[in-house]
């Protein structure tokens, strides 16, 4: 007969074909929106309240929600470096884009803003389901947050966050203005493609944002490409 301590790390069971989505050491009435929120699109939550970073190495999941406060950076390295959870759709709660840039090494996918408001986080989570529930013919982009650096054909260089990334451009957030029709350089890394360089054009700017298209020509976007399809297929 197995002891306590030994049922207290067994994995809980997934019902079969059920996309799971662990939210570790959220408030109640953070746990009770998110999980609303995701059971409209047929995705189930597990509260993970203790040994989350032992239950993120050995239990399959989906997606995981965690605050980026102290200690989230041990549950993300074990969920990056798990065999099962290394491609795991990974939201952060709190704080702001720019600090969520600390943890740019782990690639969170998408951030819940506090205090959550439900037609936030349902908007969050109908943009980002497909991505969950493994639809990835349909999903196009992948949301991604990471460090990215422009620099324009003059010279100018700015810093920038990803919103989310293609085969065939990028979408990124920036306080510094970078014009439609502007040629570019960037260079990023996405969790295991090292930095790479790319060149692109500016094709469309909104208040604090804008997208870009990579060069046809730049044979340097294969390796965005090549992990796409890497983190797609996994």
């Amino acid at each position: 007969m197995q002891n306590a301590s030994s049922n207290a790390l067994a994995p809980t069971p997934a019902k079969k074909g059920t996309a799971r989505v662990a939210l570790v050491d959220l408030k109640e009435s953070s746990r009770y929106l998110l999980t609303e929120c995701f059971r409209q699109f047929g995705i189930e939550t597990v509260l993970v309240s203790t040994s989350a970073a032992e239950r993120l190495r050995q239990e399959k999941f989906e997606a995981c929600v965690l605050n980026l406060v102290p200690g989230a950076e041990a549950i993300m390295e074990a969920a990056r470096t798990s065999a099962s959870n290394s491609r795991l759709v990974l939201y952060g709660l709190g704080g702001s884009a720019h600090e969520a840039m600390r943890y740019s090494k782990y690639g969170i996918n998408a951030m819940f803003q506090e205090p959550l408001e439900r037609p936030a986080a349902l908007k969050l989570v109908r943009a980002t389901h497909m991505l969950v529930l493994h639809e990835f013919r349909r999903y196009a982009r992948i949301p991604i947050m990471t460090e990215v650096t422009v620099v324009s054909n003059d010279g100018r260089r700015i810093s920038a966050s990803s919103l989310d990334v293609s085969s065939g451009g990028m979408s990124l957030k920036s306080a510094e203005d970078m014009s439609a029709g502007t040629n570019v350089e960037i260079s990023f890394s996405l969790l295991t493609l090292p930095r790479v360089c790319v060149r692109g054009v500016v094709t469309w700017r909104k208040t604090r944002s804008f997208g870009l298209h990579f060069d046809p020509a730049d044979t340097r976007r294969q390796k965005v490409k090549e992990w796409i399809d890497a983190y797609l297929e996994s």
